[in-house]
């Protein structure tokens, strides 16, 4: 599993207009109805419902929101870089600013938990951070993303 594919170009927005935690999980959901064709209602629900278990904002600024999805038949994902930080009930109560969301199937197990692990150890290099919060051009943040995974390779 690679995060090139999880994460498709047209996964990757800049968002100016959200203030709020429930307005980005709407925004999350609007995203992911256009690029898996699911209900933003089913997809928000399902953000809700996993947020409802404990705040998914990892620590510096970053968030990553996920749902697991009855309808999926693989994981996807989605980047949201946010022009204001807002307030994500982080663990480190540091406002958000970079945002990985991840839905997987219901039944994918292990295949959901990879996509975290991966997504987590990626968005974990401050460099990397430091550059996704410099660029506001989509293309770029997600060659950023899918570019940082090979040179990490090597």
């Amino acid at each position: 599993m690679n995060l090139s594919s999880l994460l498709k170009p047209r996964a990757v927005k800049v968002l100016s207009d959200v203030t709020s935690k429930k307005r980005l999980m709407q925004a999350i959901a609007d995203q992911a109805h256009d690029l898996i064709g699911l209900p933003s209602s089913q997809i928000f629900d399902a953000l809700q419902e996993r947020e409802s278990l404990g705040p998914t904002g990892v620590g510096h600024g970053v968030a990553l929101p996920h749902a697991r999805l009855s309808d999926l038949t693989e994981v996807h994902g989605a980047f949201l870089r946010l022009e204001r930080p807002i307030d994500f009930d982080a663990a480190d109560r540091q406002p958000v600013d970079l945002v990985f969301a991840l839905f997987a199937p219901a039944d994918s197990g292990v295949d959901h938990l990879k996509a975290l692990a991966l997504v987590s150890r990626t968005l974990r290099d401050p460099a990397l951070c430091a550059k996704l919060r410099a660029n506001a051009d989509p293309a770029t943040l997600h060659t950023l993303l899918t570019d940082h995974e090979s040179i990490q390779a090597a």
